[in-house]
């Protein structure tokens, strides 16, 4: 199965929703509110909702692009773990 992206309607800024089949497990997102001279965008992965503060994990990147390869990374240690449950 393939992680999906979905673009929130709801967000003022970009923002995206990723799904692993029907279930939500992660964003990522321009962050609000932060200096220009920091990393615009965010990220988080896990499952939700958030069964345990260890199984799910948060970061920034300067571009989108760094913040899905970052994003993918993490989603793959989650899902391995996940399956061996």
């Amino acid at each position: 199965m393939n992680l999906t992206r979905r673009r929130s309607k709801d967000a003022r800024a970009e923002s995206w929703q990723i799904f692993y089949g029907d279930m939500k497990v992660g964003t990522i997102g321009i962050r609000a509110g932060v200096p220009t001279d920091v990393d615009q965008w965010g990220w988080s992965c896990g499952f939700y909702p958030r069964s345990h503060h260890l199984e799910h994990h948060d970061g920034t990147a300067e571009t989108f692009e760094q913040a899905r390869a970052d994003f993918e990374a993490v989603w793959q240690d989650r899902l391995a773990i996940a399956e061996q449950k």
